[in-house]
């Protein structure tokens, strides 16, 4: 990959040699300034000025045969209004990630195209609004989304994934994507161990755990429950079986959405000798650090439980998404059911799992 960076390019061009040594002479004559008589000094400056003016003739040389034989040009959407790229038009601009990136950034590169393909997941993570003002503006709503609402005609949805099973796929796809999803013949039936079922909810409504809040940002983490996972995490990697899990590099990944409950899960697993030889299978992390990973096993932590049925950010049914999708062969949820299941969402996702239990 490094070989098609502009920087990589730009040094393998064949004028790129003459301009290095142009630059090379340059500063050999600074630093001569400092040393020389007047008139040397002038003439140094003369000279130095030429110079300047032919490795400014280079670089465009360089740069103009670089830009127009590529066939793709890659950058951010704030880097496509880099001055290398003044006055470029381009007959087709691809967009990938759209669903995370800000409108206003899109528009950037928008305004070279003449014709735009967004590619992303509206379904799944938004970008990040730092600014609650700016949210409720409308700042947090993307292109990709709005062309959605407004022209679903010019939507067309990859309907064949080649992640997980098809048991873990079927929930989200119907929830989010009108049960158009398919799963592709070689990891429909995936697993890991054969007469396991590739979802499980484990309700700990019944264990009186509860949430707490943590630190001066007052994160939530619930420690009943992180300390649950991980004796699940050990049952299950002993019914797998340790020399297979090292053999095949079977990984897992540990998902909540608290940055509390994660720090706290990291640490317990930090100071497990059970778990010691398979940290490096093992990731942690939120829902937003996780995007655009897979594992072959994921154990999801939702924290929550309450009197009152709050869930919080958990209400952004994306994050969920998200988090379920992240599982190839194993799925394992741990939630109390009496607060979560007051949200639709939720009580169908539970009675679904069950179902496949």
């Amino acid at each position: 990959m490094l070989s098609f960076t502009y920087e990589r390019r730009f040094e393998s061009h064949p004028a790129y040699p003459e301009l290095w040594g142009i630059r090379k002479s340059i500063r050999e004559m600074n630093g001569r300034m400092r040393r020389g008589s007047y008139a040397e000094r002038e003439g140094m400056r003369s000279r130095m000025s030429r110079l300047r003016d032919r490795a400014t003739e280079l670089e465009i040389l360089i740069n103009a045969d670089l830009f127009d034989s590529a066939r793709v040009i890659a950058s951010t959407l704030v880097s496509s209004n880099h001055r290398l790229l003044n006055g470029r038009r381009f007959p087709t601009l691809f967009i990938d990630e759209a669903a995370q990136a800000l409108e206003a950034a899109c528009w950037i590169a928008i305004r070279k195209a003449d014709r735009v393909i967004l590619a992303g997941d509206h379904c799944q993570l938004p970008p990040t609004i730092k600014c609650i003002e700016a949210a409720r503006g409308g700042l947090d709503h993307t292109l990709m989304e709005k062309v959605v609402q407004q022209k679903p005609s010019a939507v067309s949805l990859l309907k064949v994934q080649y992640r997980m099973h098809e048991a873990i796929m079927q929930f989200p796809s119907d929830w989010f994507y009108h049960g158009e999803l398919e799963a592709a013949p070689e990891v429909r039936y995936r697993g890991i161990l054969d007469f396991d079922t590739p979802m499980n909810w484990i309700d700990t409504s019944e264990m009186d755990f509860r949430e707490e809040f943590v630190g001066e940002s007052f994160g939530r983490i619930n420690k009943q429950e992180a300390n649950l996972l991980l004796q699940e995490l050990e049952a299950y990697i002993n019914r797998i079986g340790k020399d297979r899990i090292l053999d095949e590099r079977i990984d897992f990944g540990l998902i909540s959405p608290y940055k509390a409950q994660v720090q706290y899960l990291r640490s317990k697993i930090k100071g497990s000798s059970f778990l010691r030889p398979f940290r490096s299978l093992i990731t942690v992390n939120t829902v937003d650090g996780f995007q655009g990973q897979e594992r072959d096993v994921i154990f999801i932590s939702l924290v929550r439980a309450n009197e009152d049925g709050q869930i919080g950010f958990l209400n952004d049914l994306r994050r969920m998404n998200v988090a379920i999708t992240r599982a190839r062969m194993k799925l394992v949820i741990l939630g109390d059911a009496a607060t979560l299941t007051k949200h639709p969402f939720y009580k169908r996702l539970m009675l679904f799992i069950k179902k496949e239990d």
